[in-house]
């Protein structure tokens, strides 16, 4: 096998399975093998210094990569037609860093979704504030009106979309075009949908993060981030992450590459299950509403329905009511829910959400409750919620 999954005639599906599978990588091993080292040996001085002016897919140093880290780049990169390619970071969240410090400098300004993810808003709130650079945040529904919102400062918009907790979908398209029309990159986390549901590239973004963490390990097992580029920005981006020596484990790349390969089947599932428990919890009285994508009732649901390919796991639903007590109640009992961070793993997970905001208020009819729906049987899934409603009406009579 080639390893080139980017011909026209290559489907999603086809290129998870070919990418990255380079024969000088895998040597004739269906599964590129995981290249554990530090330092590289060269068999001269002159072969040292040659070395140093081109390291792309060549042994180097550790830092710079190895066929283990290179086969899951360049699948990543062949999922989004137009990239030119992508780096690895050992998290989502240093993913992100690596991105915004790309195309950011002292005195410039940030536009930035007040749905964010939490650590993304600390980091522009701790680390890039330190470094001079203003954050304003602005509302995810701006779609084009957005060019309102630009200065002379500005040098970037950070998008995510769906939002993180209250899943406004953005219009990507309408905001990237407005700001390539001033010259003003754009950055998208794209971890909820990931390319095979929404090719960021395409629709016009410049940087495109994923926290691997999430689908693309899909086992709960490692922690992986990556950063996909468009041509005008993957110089740079290389530039900024060997500056700033970012790499992930060999160890965690492999595994990365391992649930990459089952992606596809995995989100069709995940996406099944999750509108199936959705639809449901829509139709209980104890639920104001449910904050799903693929819901008409969903912020930003016309632009789901023009771009998106399908579905993903993770969505959350306001209770009617009540207070934290009750929904303490609710995911106290839960059997087969875990409470915990991330999401993305074969098991369901479930947390309080309170989400943060600063220019477009939060509001709802109760506490929210945000979760991620795993490989089990939606029934299961749907009894052990109806089970926790029961207990959040009984606290909160």
């Amino acid at each position: 096998m080639s390893g080139d999954a980017r011909g026209p005639d290559r489907r999603p599906a086809t290129r998870l399975v070919a990418a990255g599978r380079r024969p000088e990588w895998t040597q004739g091993i269906v599964s590129p093998s995981v290249w554990r080292g530090s330092t590289v040996l060269y068999d001269s001085v002159a072969e040292l210094r040659a070395r140093q002016h081109d390291t792309h897919h060549k042994l180097y140093y550790g830092r710079r990569g190895t066929p283990t880290q290179w086969s899951l780049a360049e699948a990543l990169t062949e999922l989004e037609p137009g990239a030119a390619g992508t780096l690895l970071y050992p998290s989502g969240v240093a993913a992100v860093a690596a991105a915004l410090l790309t195309v950011l400098s002292p005195g410039d300004e940030l536009l930035m979704v007040d749905s964010v993810y939490e650590p993304t808003r600390n980091l522009c709130e701790g680390l890039l504030a330190r470094f001079g650079v203003a954050t304003r945040y602005y509302d995810p529904l701006a779609g084009a009106d957005i060019a309102a919102a630009f200065t002379d400062r500005t040098r970037a918009v950070f998008l995510e979309s769906p939002g993180s907790l209250t899943f406004e979908v953005q219009d990507v398209p309408a905001i990237c075009a407005a700001a390539q029309a001033r010259g003003i990159r754009t950055i998208l986390d794209n971890t909820w949908a990931t390319p095979l549901l929404f090719p960021a590239i395409g629709h016009g973004v410049d940087l495109s993060v994923l926290a691997c963490t999430k689908y693309v390990v899909g086992h709960s097992d490692a922690m992986l981030g990556s950063v996909t580029a468009a041509p005008g920005l993957w110089q740079a981006l290389r530039r900024t992450t060997y500056q700033l020596g970012q790499q992930a484990a060999p160890d965690d790349a492999w595994l990365g590459s391992r649930g990459l390969r089952t992606m596809e089947l995995r989100l069709t599932r995940h996406g099944e299950n999750a509108l199936a428990v959705a639809r449901w919890l829509a139709e209980q009285p104890q639920v104001a509403r449910v904050l799903h994508p693929a819901l008409p009732g969903c912020p930003g649901h016309a632009a789901f329905v023009r771009d998106f390919a399908g579905a993903s796991g993770l969505f959350a639903f306001a209770l009617k009511g009540g207070d934290d007590a009750g929904r303490t109640a609710l995911l106290d009992g839960l059997e087969l829910f875990g409470l915990g961070f991330s999401w993305g793993g074969f098991e369901s997970l479930a947390i309080p959400a309170d989400p943060m905001r600063t220019v477009a208020p939060w509001r709802a009819e109760g506490p929210l409750v945000r979760l991620h729906i795993g490989l089990e049987d939606p029934a299961d899934l749907i009894a052990d919620l109806a089970a926790g409603l029961a207990r959040f009406e009984a606290v909160k009579r």
